[in-house]
């Protein structure tokens, strides 16, 4: 069985490290009871093989890169109809899952962000997420408001999820090492069904507020073109990383009202 090398372009970096990859799989909770799961980039199959022993979800593995699945239709000879050559990226996710769905990985670093802005697209249909990424990525994603890290995918992503920071990852663990540490991530979704205001709406002033986010909000928001009477609102003279979920919610209706 040939080994699967490590692709720089794909962001590849696998892990060596059994005790770790256990670790990652036990982290995820079955909120509200999913079966189905995805595993975003197998690699060489160190949580696969976990996941496909434990057989407590109907899972999916996800690669582009052809030699991964490959690798891992030959070393799991009775289990090829999992092992799907797709891009989670630009995939419909609506025709693989009906009903809800988990998703697991060790994310490449290069398009970590996109992953979970993708999540995000499919809120309602993805109670949970564990997911190995980038330490400094992870820390920013479940930073508090007036964090330096704080930023838009710390608000939309706690707008409705639960997110824990559970652990770091030394590069060593990994094939080949990384430059930096990894950090472990989990997901659970909330009670928001939806927030209490234009959710498009909202998701544009948290992207427009970050943009800028040395400027105070009234100079941030300019773009949006604010009524004059939202103008004038106090909350306008913070920045971004100062507004809370709930703030960002508040703000949105005004601006929604004003518009009106």
């Amino acid at each position: 069985m040939n080994q699967v090398r490590a692709k720089k372009h794909l962001g590849q970096h696998f892990l060596k490290d059994q005790q770790i990859a256990d670790k990652i799989v036990k982290a995820l909770t079955g909120h509200n009871n999913y079966k189905k799961l995805i595993e975003i980039g197998p690699g060489t199959g160190v949580l696969t093989d976990i996941l496909i022993e434990d057989n407590q979800y109907d899972a999916l593995f996800w690669d582009v890169d052809r030699d991964s699945i490959a690798y891992l239709n030959e070393k799991h000879p009775s289990q090829t109809d999992r092992f799907i050559l797709a891009d989670f990226l630009h995939q419909r996710l609506e025709e693989y899952f009906k009903e809800p769905f988990g998703v697991i990985g060790n994310f490449p670093y290069n398009i970590s962000s996109q992953i979970f802005f993708k999540v995000l697209d499919y809120r309602h249909q993805i109670p949970e997420v564990v997911g190995m990424i980038q330490k400094e990525v992870a820390e920013r994603i479940a930073a508090p408001p007036g964090s330096k890290t704080y930023g838009i995918l710390s608000v939309l992503l706690q707008a409705y999820y639960k997110v824990e920071y559970l652990f770091s990852v030394p590069p060593n663990v990994f094939n080949p090492p990384p430059k930096v540490t990894s950090g472990v991530i989990r997901l659970i979704r909330n009670d928001v069904q939806q927030l209490d205001c234009d959710e498009k709406l909202f998701f544009r002033v948290v992207k427009q507020g970050f943009n800028n986010r040395r400027k105070t909000l009234r100079n941030a928001l300019k773009p949006l073109g604010l009524a004059d009477e939202v103008k004038e609102l106090p909350i306008l003279n913070q920045r971004a990383e100062q507004l809370g979920v709930d703030d960002f919610v508040e703000l949105t209706k005004a601006i929604s009202s004003g518009n009106n």
